[in-house]
């Protein structure tokens, strides 16, 4: 997978009964600003039953799930430091990011299963943080080198993804530093290809899409 502008910012975990006798500040932060845009629209909580310092896969300690209407809006908890504050770095909270993600309600066939797909993804886009140190701002591209759909049943055009900052989410100022939620936006390989060809760039590829959505289910503009 290529990634640009990877730039790694150091964190040191420390032993799990040292956390929990700490307030979750961090956390507390990411589930307040879902609340002022999704009030009681929380639907699931994923959450990770063996966590990353304990020897888990998962990096992310769980995910949200919102019910925006006419998508889902997924949001991490595990990118920014979710409790104590560990890092030396006063300015940002742990990476300084956590991950959202919108997509589009549709008539799956196993939506559970696209659902926890995405989780899937989310997932496995932190590892490449954790064990790589690639930080995804902004305005930037995921290209997978894949044709095959990101969905479940790989059917879809969608490979791969832009980054845009979510524009419901409001950068935090919380207790252990800054937290940006960076909203990860499906793309087709064209798509992906027409930016690395230099035909198109990321913003001008949003402005063309119009919405911040994936939907499974569209053409490429390319």
């Amino acid at each position: 997978m290529k990634f640009i502008n990877g730039k790694k910012k150091q964190t040191e975990n420390k032993p799990m009964e040292q956390r929990e006798e700490v307030q979750a500040a961090g956390w507390d932060a990411i589930a307040k600003e879902c609340e002022r845009v999704y009030p009681g629209k929380l639907r699931e909580h994923y959450g990770t039953l063996l966590k990353w310092m304990l020897g888990g896969k998962d990096p992310l300690d769980g995910i949200d799930l919102y019910d925006g209407g006419d998508y889902w809006h997924f949001v991490t908890y595990g990118m920014s430091e979710l409790y104590e504050k560990e890092s030396d770095d006063q300015e940002f909270s742990g990476y300084g990011m956590e991950f959202t993600f919108r997509l589009k309600k549709d008539n799956y066939e196993d939506e559970k299963g696209e659902l926890m797909c995405i989780c899937g993804i989310l997932q496995s886009l932190a590892r490449l943080t954790y064990i790589q140190g690639e930080i995804f701002n902004p305005w930037e591209y995921v290209y997978t080198g894949q044709t095959q759909g990101i969905d479940v049943q790989t059917k879809s055009n969608i490979t791969g993804f832009i980054t845009v900052p979510d524009s419901k989410l409001q950068t935090l100022d919380s207790p252990n530093g800054k937290v940006e939620f960076v909203e990860f936006i499906g793309v087709t390989d064209r798509e992906l290809l027409a930016i690395q060809h230099g035909e198109t760039t990321v913003q001008e590829l949003f402005t063309a899409l119009g919405s911040e959505t994936t939907d499974y289910n569209r053409d490429s503009l390319y």
